[in-house]
């Protein structure tokens, strides 16, 4: 069992802030499971809270502010001292983090791929011309949207008992979701199909957990610090700087990927237009080190085949 760090003072108390949903308590009581064992004698406790991104349910998440509407209630907890820290899905974390605020550390990653979900057909290729499929982010529509025109793709907002139900009761035919948050609620026999990146390359971050605190909590940085996993950090700092360099958010069709192959870090990544009439693509290795650089580099490379001008098009759009 890992024990609290030598050089790291013993907390007594520690509070975890976390969004209300299912999947948003698994994930903070998985963090707490894990600092109870770390710290041992510490009282570690759960603080939920509501987000303007759990409230606001009628609109897509593109045209309501984005990924931040899911972390600013839980980094008001830690400004004002009611929280030490916040547990977030990765993917909902804005690339660029707010003033005051550090993540420091990311959980070793489930399952990061898409998963397709459906009571009555095995896969995308099953599904019949005119079919309907509900998805949250503008990345899965622009895919779909691209690979298999056929389709009809409706927004598809709430928690995820929520998007199953309305799969159940028939709003959709089929409804791609994480595949992480399903395993986590053990709820795998919900899958039907895990898709591989060629089909639908991963959101940057998708299926890991970050934490993070106010950067003036060096003390809660040290608690966390265990639960870094290196490998999936390096991945995930590709993919974060990738997007980062593109501008990503809720508003972008954007996936980024990285595994780590050989000891080198293998990133793919792609841009496309709404429609999915304009996608660019690309991939680049590099070492763990250079991971940032890395996630830079393939979007240069990006730009240089006309993401430019894709981006420049979403930018017009939303205006």
């Amino acid at each position: 069992m890992t024990t609290t760090p030598a050089n790291v003072t013993t907390p007594s108390r520690i509070v975890i802030a976390s969004r209300e949903s299912r999947l948003a308590m698994w994930q903070a009581e998985h963090v707490r499971d894990r600092l109870a064992e770390i710290h041992a004698g510490a009282e570690v406790s759960i603080l939920g809270m509501t987000t303007q991104g759990d409230q606001i349910l009628d609109r897509p998440l593109s045209t309501i502010g984005g990924k931040g509407l899911f972390i600013k209630e839980l980094e008001v907890a830690m400004e004002e001292g009611r929280a030490d820290l916040a547990v977030h899905s990765l993917k909902d974390v804005p690339m660029d983090m707010p003033e005051g605020f550090a993540l420091v550390a990311i959980s070793a990653r489930e399952n990061p791929r898409d998963a397709f979900v459906s009571n009555k057909f095995r896969g995308l290729e099953d599904l019949p011309e005119g079919a309907v499929v509900g998805t949250s982010s503008l990345r899965r529509e622009a895919i779909l949207r691209a690979k298999y025109p056929k389709l009809q793709i409706r927004s598809l907002r709430g928690n995820l008992d929520t998007r199953l139900r309305k799969l159940d009761e028939g709003q959709y035919d089929a409804i791609i979701l994480a595949a992480a948050g399903l395993i986590r609620l053990g709820l795998s026999d919900r899958i039907r199909s895990v898709l591989t990146p060629e089909q639908s390359l991963p959101a940057p971050g998708q299926g890991a957990l970050g934490i993070e605190v106010r950067a003036d909590r060096l003390d809660a940085a040290a608690w966390v610090a265990p639960l870094n996993d290196a490998t999936t950090a390096a991945c995930v700092i590709a993919e974060r700087a990738f997007s980062r360099a593109l501008g990503g958010s809720c508003q972008i069709p954007l996936g980024g990927y990285a595994e780590m192959k050989n000891g080198q870090v293998w990133l793919r990544g792609f841009v496309a237009s709404v429609d999915g009439q304009q996608m660019v693509e690309g991939e680049a290795w590099g070492t763990p080190v250079e991971a940032a650089a890395l996630g830079r580099q393939l979007a240069e490379d990006l730009k240089a085949k006309g993401a430019g001008e894709i981006l420049a098009a979403l930018a017009c759009a939303k205006h």
